[in-house]
């Protein structure tokens, strides 16, 4: 059908991607709920912070459970400050995109002068719809 150099895509190709993408979504949703019943049934045997197992079938059925723990930045930071230990805080620095484009727009600030710093990038995606119902 469409060709370009070597590449050629065809009608059944363009099918095929749309039909396994939209069972793709279908199969992504319905694992989704067996995910919530699988939890919620591991949440009533052993709680919602542990892991469990079962067999049904010759087949067996883990939840396992990663812990992460983190401080929690509001709370540490204070209290490093209260402590006056400082230098165990982190001083991010960056650039505040609304505020930037207010500026701009303000005129507080022109767009010349922040020539190279605006980086654009681009991330490739691919979409296939019908054009005639289904």
């Amino acid at each position: 059908m469409k060709n370009n150099g070597d590449f050629l895509i065809t009608e059944e190709m363009v099918v095929n991607y749309y039909e396994l993408n939209k069972r793709k979504k279908e199969i992504e949703a319905e694992l989704n709920l067996l995910k919530n019943s699988f939890h919620e049934y591991f949440n009533n045997l052993v709680g919602t912070t542990d892991k469990g197992e079962i067999t049904v079938n010759g087949y067996k059925l883990q939840r396992q459970m990663r812990k992460v723990e983190k401080y929690n930045e509001e709370v540490t930071v204070k209290l490093l400050e209260e402590l006056q230990m400082t230098d165990l805080i982190q001083v991010v620095k960056r650039p505040d995109d609304v505020k930037i484009q207010s500026a701009i727009n303000l005129g507080l600030i022109n767009e010349k002068h922040l020539e190279g710093c605006l980086v654009t990038t681009y991330a490739p995606a691919i979409s296939v719809k019908t054009l005639t119902p289904r």
